[in-house]
């Protein structure tokens, strides 16, 4: 009956949740966390790799999504955020302080729950979706608004952190990017090498930083026999990285990557360059279309802003920027669609009402 309840069948065999440890003891000799630490995890990661099959055929590719809304706390966040918990309380950590869109805040607080430490997460007021929030608060953060934006809490946290006894765990933590880089191996893992190109959205930048940081990694260990291109995609009102300067006040529908000023800039940079890619700067817009297409056509629900990687890969193609016919490409999508349910309610026209009559029903079916 366990089996039945809690397992699934894997390429003809039952796979329990106890097959998959989470991504430290996954890969304990890629991600640089102490050995001796014990592990925070709610055995994240393992998402899974969904061929897009519409897409692919109107591409020319072989298109799979990384669906990371799947991970414990529904964002890809929980990859780092294992890493950065432990290490934490691996140092003697009775607090940690992040500043958030929402996705990190739910994540830092499921964490330190599940570590049994305080957690504390500063957000733009007003400026994050409600699905997050009620993440964060029901995991047992202490929740902070401030009347400025995601840069103006980071910086906050910062100070706070170099002043008191709490560890930061914004992706400007090192051990974030180490678990996050666990993404890229599954990657290669699955379909046996790095894919042709790699599309993401991008926001503070650490999330392209990892997945390059991952891909080398197995390069060096020999386990790809290639390195993937980069597409990092930016909403326009939120494109330091394209525009060259710092968004005082950056707004996008695309509330996971309304960030101005970057923590990884410059390394996101340097890993799409290094690739041989570029990051990109897509409307609103085209997210909001990607983000359909990915619903109606795949059946895959993704947040808005993970539907960027998406909108840059379809817009760079229609300007002749890339070609992928032929090639293997992969989007990653990095948070489910119940964490901006908003969304669809304001995009969507409201439910047809009907007499409970078969009749009823026959008219409107006809």
């Amino acid at each position: 009956m366990f089996r039945q309840l809690f397992g699934r069948q894997v390429f003809g065999r039952t796979r329990t949740a106890t097959d998959w440890p989470g991504v430290l003891t996954r890969y304990p000799d890629l991600i640089d966390v102490p050995a001796q630490a014990r592990a925070i995890t709610l055995l994240e990661g393992n998402t899974p790799l969904i061929p897009a099959v519409t897409l692919s055929e109107e591409l020319g590719c072989k298109l799979w999504i990384k669906y990371e809304g799947l991970n414990p706390t529904g964002s890809f966040k929980d990859r780092g955020m294992t890493a950065a918990v432990t290490q934490a309380v691996y140092s003697g950590a009775e607090t940690i302080m992040c500043a958030s869109t929402g996705n990190t805040a739910a994540s830092a607080a499921a964490y330190a729950a599940r570590a049994g430490i305080r957690c504390v997460v500063i957000v733009p007021e007003g400026k994050v979706a409600q699905g997050k929030l009620a993440g964060a608060l029901a995991y047992g953060a202490e929740v902070v608004s401030i009347s400025g934006s995601f840069d103006d809490g980071l910086t906050l946290v910062r100070e706070a952190t170099e002043k008191l006894p709490i560890a930061l765990v914004n992706s400007i933590n090192p051990y974030r990017l180490e678990g996050q880089t666990s993404a890229a191996y599954e990657i290669v893992d699955v379909l046996g090498s790095a894919p042709d190109w790699l599309c993401l959205p991008v926001g503070n930048a650490g999330n392209i930083s990892a997945y390059w940081m991952g891909f080398k990694r197995y390069w060096e260990a020999g386990r790809t026999e290639r390195l993937p291109r980069l597409l990092g995609t930016q909403a326009e009102g939120a494109a330091p990285l394209v525009k060259g300067y710092v968004i005082k006040q950056p707004e996008t529908v695309a509330t996971a990557i309304r960030i101005g000023s970057p923590a990884r800039g410059e390394q996101a940079l340097a890993a799409a360059d290094e690739s041989g890619g570029f990051i990109t700067a897509v409307s609103d817009a085209a997210i909001l279309s990607a983000w359909r297409q990915l619903a109606t056509q795949e059946g895959i629900f993704v947040e808005p802003a993970s539907a960027a990687g998406l909108a840059g890969l379809l817009a760079s193609v229609e300007q002749n920027r890339i070609d992928v016919k032929g090639q293997r490409v992969v989007c990653v999508v990095t948070g489910h669609g119940l964490k901006d349910p908003q969304i669809v309610l304001d995009q969507a026209e409201p439910p047809a009402t009907l007499e409970p009559t078969m009749a009823a029903l026959e008219d409107y079916l006809a």
